[in-house]
């Protein structure tokens, strides 16, 4: 469930970040903050993770739809 609310968060930003030039980093003093990447390197880490699970908790996936 983290993984999914901070996939969700990420692309949120991007959201944000393509449609009005702002991001949610900005809050914690931008790209380059300690906090920031933090939180950037959690969401990466949380997508991988998704994509590295996906096949085993989608429904379609485990029986065996072509994708």
């Amino acid at each position: 469930m983290v993984s999914y609310i901070l996939v969700f968060a990420g692309s949120l930003n991007w959201l944000l970040l393509a449609l009005t030039g702002w991001e949610i980093g900005s809050l914690f003093g931008g790209m380059t903050a300690p906090i920031s990447q933090v939180v950037y390197v959690l969401v990466g880490l949380a997508a991988i993770y998704l994509i590295a699970t996906h096949r085993k908790y989608c429904k379609e996936c485990a029986a065996g739809a072509p994708m």
